[in-house]
């Protein structure tokens, strides 16, 4: 497998970019720490439009929620809600309480509806090994189920999915009242390592019956904190078989790409087993780029 970067800009006015889908000609961005869905051009990568999720008053006056406020919002995924409509799914991370929030935004006509995912991430956390926080990072779906990953930061052994039945959350979701949340099982990935550093999922997509991946790595052991990043890789899992098999990102010369990569999207398959992929990116302090990149199987 070979992951090679092809290009890179900034995405101007959008702040720690955390997660992409493309649905049609359109790119929709989350950031972690901003209350807005970002709708994009997915040809030219241009912003056309802004999609407020809630009020965050002054909080986000400086471009940035502040870190102990904002919900996090790290996992986004397009689905079908119960009622038929087509949107996306936004997640907070759940690695503090404030991030237990989530919000669907339909996409006929984007008006976000608040979901409240305190049920569903206390029995997630309740099936964590110990000492491990909480800290969602991305999501997909296949036609009948939910895919979370768990990024544990620091350690090897941690690198989880969370499998759930797809209906029966969705009904959680609408109506969390109505019964206890519908069980998960999980999966344990190895991830690859730089200088010792475990990988941590940041990104996932369902696109041409295969499950991409990204996974970045940071100097850190801390789920809210951050640390120095040393690079990040693109890969497939294969849920079924619980295989993942990945590639480091790198420039088309060899140079090491140290981009923190936190979420990626299919925007075309280029040939049998290669794909142009998008990238968004985070640096840790409040910018945000779009790369494409080629991936080779």
């Amino acid at each position: 497998m070979r992951a090679t970067i092809l290009s890179e800009n900034q995405i101007p006015g959008l702040p720690s970019a955390s997660g992409v889908e493309i649905i049609g000609p359109a790119a929709y961005v989350i950031g972690d720490d901003s209350p807005v869905l970002y709708q994009l051009d997915a040809a030219t990568l241009t912003l056309t439009r802004r999609i407020p999720l809630f009020d965050a008053g002054e909080t986000f006056a400086a471009g940035r929620l502040p870190k102990l406020d904002k919900p996090d919002l790290e996992c986004m995924v397009a689905l079908t809600w119960p009622d038929g409509r087509l949107g996306l799914l936004l997640l907070g991370s759940g690695s503090r309480p404030n991030r237990a929030r989530a919000w669907f935004v339909p996409t006929e006509t984007p008006t976000p509806e608040a979901v409240d995912l305190t049920a569903l991430y206390a029995q997630l956390a309740a099936q964590l090994p110990a000492g491990v926080v909480l800290n969602l990072e991305a999501a997909a779906t296949t036609d009948t189920e939910l895919l979370l990953f768990q990024r544990t930061v620091g350690r090897a052994d941690a690198a989880l999915l969370f499998v759930l039945p797809l209906a029966a959350t969705l009904a959680f979701l609408t109506n969390p009242t109505s019964a206890n949340p519908p069980a998960a099982h999980q999966l344990i990935f190895e991830l690859p390592q730089i200088n010792g550093c475990p990988a941590g999922f940041s990104g996932a997509t369902f696109a041409d019956g295969q499950l991409f991946v990204s996974a970045s790595v940071e100097d850190t052991a801390d789920a809210v904190l951050d640390g120095a990043v040393l690079g990040s890789f693109v890969g497939v899992v294969d849920v079924a078989a619980q295989t993942a098999t990945f590639a480091q990102l790198a420039w088309a010369d060899g140079r090491a790409y140290f981009g923190k990569v936190e979420g990626l999207a299919v925007r075309q398959q280029l040939a049998p087993g290669q794909f142009e992929l998008l990238l968004v990116t985070d640096d840790d302090a409040g910018g945000s780029t779009a790369a494409t990149a080629h991936l080779v199987l």
